[in-house]
């Protein structure tokens, strides 16, 4: 067993305040753009979706307090805390981590974790991770105008953080 020292206690909240303040960022951007469906539908690739654009969950009618939850829940486990974990700089960018959050959503954590846009801010290049999420504005092939305006949204978020 580990005993922390002060000073890791006072990283540990500071890593809980960023992580909480990505969190009320990412997730008014995400519902934003998402859009919210009850009922189970069709995405625009054909994928079924419901609530919050999710697609793990069953497939069956939703509260909107039970589509809050489910999008609250995978928005800081699935997505939040794996992207943390292969941009562990985000710790001090919370805007960059919120729209990366908005990011890895639609995207997936690994095919984000894969991305230029990881690579680049792994590589200290903050403003050129943040240009990176203009590129991911393509579903089944072709360039969808609503993912456009996302990106662009999701990399004025990021560059908050980094000027």
């Amino acid at each position: 067993m580990s005993i922390s020292s002060p000073s890791s206690g006072k990283t540990a909240l500071a890593g809980a305040a960023v992580l909480a303040t990505a969190l009320s960022l990412a997730t008014p951007e995400i519902m934003r753009w998402e859009g919210k469906r009850n009922d189970p539908y069709r995405d625009i690739v054909g994928v079924l979706t419901v609530c919050y654009g999710e697609t793990q969950a069953p497939m069956r009618r939703y509260s909107d307090t039970e589509c809050s939850a489910i999008l609250a829940r995978r928005v800081e486990h699935d997505y939040a805390r794996p992207i943390l974990a292969c941009v562990p700089g985000f710790a001090t960018r919370p805007h960059a981590f919120a729209a990366s959050i908005s990011l890895a959503y639609n995207i997936g954590t690994a095919g984000f974790c894969r991305s230029s846009v990881a690579s680049r801010f792994n590589a200290g290049n903050w403003r050129g991770g943040c240009d990176a999420m203009l590129a991911w504005n393509k579903a089944g092939g072709r360039v969808i105008a609503g993912l456009t305006r996302r990106r662009e949204a999701e990399r004025r978020l990021c560059l908050l953080t980094v000027g």
